[in-house]
């Protein structure tokens, strides 16, 4: 009898222990998913800086300060799910908490669609102009 009380007692015990085990291991691979949503957005932004031009700064500036105020977010809204995660969730539910977890920062990932660049006034009066009739080698 001491040998079934020892064992339901070390499975109490281990219980706790490996609930708790469980959830960190949750937070980890929420962890893992951030930093590779996080690389994903820095690499697009990184593309989206290299298409403008060099000498353009009010454009630049513009981009790097809605860039910044996008890793914020979504840094925010990892911190938010670390918190939470593994908190009050059951185990066989944690995987959907994950899944959850992505689908909330895949929001915050989508790239924006660019809006054209309003046309230059140079760009305007060739578009107006009057174009010159085309010059044929025809004989007639």
């Amino acid at each position: 009898m001491s040998r079934a009380y020892a064992a339901l007692l070390a499975a109490l015990l281990a219980g706790p222990h490996a609930l708790a085990q469980d959830a960190e291991i949750q937070r980890e691979l929420i962890r893992r998913d951030q930093q590779t949503d996080a690389f994903a957005l820095e690499l697009r932004q990184s593309q989206t800086r290299s298409r403008i031009a060099p000498g353009d700064s009010q454009r630049r500036g513009e981009i790097e300060a809605n860039q910044l105020r996008e890793r914020q977010r979504l840094e925010g809204v990892g911190q938010r799910q670390l918190l939470e995660a593994g908190r009050d969730t059951p185990p066989e539910l944690r995987p959907y908490e994950r899944i959850k977890a992505e689908q909330a920062r895949r929001v915050l990932l989508a790239p924006e669609e660019p809006a054209p660049a309003p046309a230059s006034r140079e760009e305007i009066d060739r578009i107006r102009a009057p174009q010159p009739p085309a010059q044929t080698n025809a004989p007639y």
